[in-house]
């Protein structure tokens, strides 16, 4: 038995035993509610309700990973119109705001 446990936590992923990144600063929050609202929105919908981008609420969310969503708004999608952001944020704060999304995205 102590074998397998050995063997399962080899194989884990590293990312399993980080710590959560730490969040943005208030004021970097502010910069990135603005850029999901401004940017994002311009094809997400103002409302993150879908446009030409799909919906960004919780409910259409629910069945992606976050780890998944984190990927799209950093490295964007090859071949769609989604582009990546990754000269703008962070990893981190992409998984921010993926969290934020999942929880339903602040409207200030």
């Amino acid at each position: 038995m102590p074998r397998i446990l050995l063997l399962t936590l080899l194989l884990a992923s590293p990312a399993a035993f980080a710590e959560p990144a730490a969040a943005p600063s208030p004021e970097r929050q502010q910069q990135l509610v603005h850029l999901v609202r401004q940017d994002c929105g311009s094809c997400h919908g103002m409302t993150l309700r879908g446009g030409l981008g799909p919906p960004l609420t919780p409910e259409a969310l629910r069945e992606k990973s976050a780890e998944s969503l984190v990927a799209t708004i950093y490295v964007g999608r090859p071949g769609t119109p989604m582009p990546p952001w990754h000269r703008f944020l962070s990893e981190a704060e992409a998984e921010w705001i993926v969290a934020q999304l999942l929880a339903g995205f602040p409207t200030e």
